[in-house]
């Protein structure tokens, strides 16, 4: 009704308008009978009151169209509006509706060929990664050690891309089931031995063995490498522990990575889950590339966990894992 009101208002202005003007000729050209006036706009308001009730009876489904938001796209092409208007509207956005859906579609495959690109790349490069390894495991050889290190890095940024292009297509990958945290955060620290004794840095083990919780074991097990992965970086040569325990809050598990490095300035805790954003430490460690953390809330929210974080500058930070679903079996030993 008030979208209605809106778009008649300049043709009631004009009609009060062309009255009062056709009134005040009248009334100099010798026509001096008010009552006649009067009875002649009470007639032709009758007449536009009229109009208006018949407009507003034939477009009401129109104008109730315009005013009420669309709840999905399919609504929008919806033919129940029989007026001539309404069916150029019709028109219009079935127009649109199929030209959008055509777009959607192109960068729908686009983006599958892209997935499917990076997913073949990825895998290509680890074969020859894998061979560099079998290679340097080969090696006693110390000179080796930065070979080493390198490869690991590369080996750490094509799992970082692979599970990147994956997120888009995330209901497709993952597989809900109960996940016991010690058995999954000691394979994830043995995968990362080698990563805590190049940086002089020490794992700690602080998770009880009969907690369980429901989540997708192998995007749990990328989330908490690259939590390990930062917490190490940012702690390098310290001689200090990456802690990773775990408690109950209530009836909810967390899992929390602690790290006694040089922690996140106040500035920037806010932003750390921002992606690319590296803040005031990616100007100091150059491997930084400000999608980690950005990575680990991305996938916790598809997951239905939540994460936080705990930061002081110079004494470290914590990042924790809250799970909503979780158990503990005091039957394990």
């Amino acid at each position: 009704m008030k979208l209605f009101l809106r778009e008649h208002l300049p043709l009631i202005g004009v009609f009060f308008i062309q009255f009062l003007v056709s009134g005040v000729i009248l009334w100099f050209a010798g026509f001096q009978h008010l009552s006649i006036l009067l009875y002649i706009l009470l007639l032709n308001t009758s007449f536009l009151l009229g109009y208006f009730f018949y407009r507003y009876g034939a477009y009401r489904a129109f104008y109730r169209r315009l005013s009420r938001p669309l709840t999905s796209l399919e609504e929008s092409i919806r033919r129940d509006d029989p007026t001539p208007l309404g069916e150029a509207l019709n028109e219009v956005l079935e127009s649109q509706y199929r030209h959008y859906k055509e777009k959607i579609h192109h960068y729908e495959r686009k983006q599958r060929d892209q997935i499917t690109f990076i997913t073949q790349w990825v895998h290509q490069m680890k074969t020859p990664l894998s061979v560099i390894h079998l290679i340097l495991e080969q090696e006693d050889d110390p000179q080796l050690d930065s070979i080493r290190e390198e490869a690991d890095r590369l080996g750490r940024g094509l799992e970082t891309v692979l599970y990147t292009a994956r997120l888009d297509v995330f209901d497709r990958d993952f597989h809900v089931e109960t996940v016991r945290l010690y058995d999954l955060v000691q394979e994830v620290i043995q995968e990362s031995k080698r990563l805590f004794i190049q940086n002089r840095v020490y794992p700690e083990l602080r998770v009880k063995r009969e907690v369980y919780v429901e989540s997708d074991a192998k995007w749990l097990a990328f989330i908490l490498k690259q939590l390990i992965s930062n917490a190490v970086r940012y702690s390098s040569d310290s001689g200090e522990k990456v802690t990773v325990s775990s408690f109950f809050r209530g009836k909810n598990a967390v899992l929390e990575v602690r790290d006694r490095g040089v922690g996140i300035p106040k500035k920037d805790v806010e932003r750390v889950f921002e992606p690319y954003y590296t803040g005031e430490n990616g100007r100091i460690f150059s491997e930084s590339t400000g999608m980690g953390l950005y990575l680990v809330r991305k996938v916790c929210r598809h997951l239905d966990h939540h994460v936080e974080l705990e930061s002081e500058p110079g004494e470290g930070t914590a990042v924790r894992i809250v799970f909503f679903s979780a158990r503990t079996d005091l039957t394990t030993n």
